[in-house]
This record gives C-alpha cells, structure tokens and sequence, in this order.
C-alpha cells in the first residue's frame, strides 16, 4: 500500500461510506451501517475521529450539506471516498485475501 496501512475500523468506515454513496454518507448513516452489517457497537465520536484521519491522509473529502429542519437548522457534514482511498480499500482487502489463502474457512478446522 505505499504511505499507510488501513486499520480495521478505517476499512469499515470507508466500507460504510462507499456503500452509502456521497449523498447518503455521513457519521450517523455510517454508525448505522457498521451496527447493522458488522454487528458491532460503535460510538459516533469514534466515526467522526477517523472520518478527520482519513481526510488527513486524503482518503476522503468531506463538505457540509445543507441546513436541516429537523436538525434544528445544522448541516450534516457527508463525506466522500476519493480515488486514494477505493485503491486503500482494494490494497486492504487484497492483502486480507492472501494472508487468508491456504488456512480452512471452518472454525472448527483451525
């Protein structure tokens, strides 16, 4: 991968947000996909940490949308996968691949 390596939890919020798309993906939406597909419990504050790291690192690019109603007139800050980041993901999910080759898919066999 050239600069960084993915964490874990990096690679399921650039998952979440990329599955989302740029319209529907920001902290709230990305918390949800995470509970709902990984089954994990997720804090929003620690979404909205990584979200500023891989900004950071270039991986995304985040703008505030428009004033909402029904958040008392605050703008939702979406967020968007650059180019950089869908290759980090495609590198991470690569190497997971060739470090799991050849070691059974069975719990019970490892």
């Amino acid at each position: 991968m050239g600069r960084d390596v993915l964490g874990e939890f990096e690679l399921m919020v650039l998952l979440a947000a990329m599955r989302l798309g740029e319209d529907e993906a920001h902290a709230l939406a990305i918390v949800d996909d995470i509970r709902a597909r990984a089954g994990r419990s997720v804090r929003r504050s620690a979404v909205y940490v990584t979200l500023r790291r891989l900004e950071e690192k270039g991986l995304i690019h985040s703008w505030l949308g428009e004033p909402r109603a029904e958040r008392g007139g605050k703008a939702r800050r979406h967020v968007r996968v650059e180019p950089p980041g869908v290759a980090a993901v495609h590198e991470s999910r690569s190497a997971f691949e060739r470090m799991w080759d050849g070691l059974a898919t069975d719990p019970e066999q490892a």
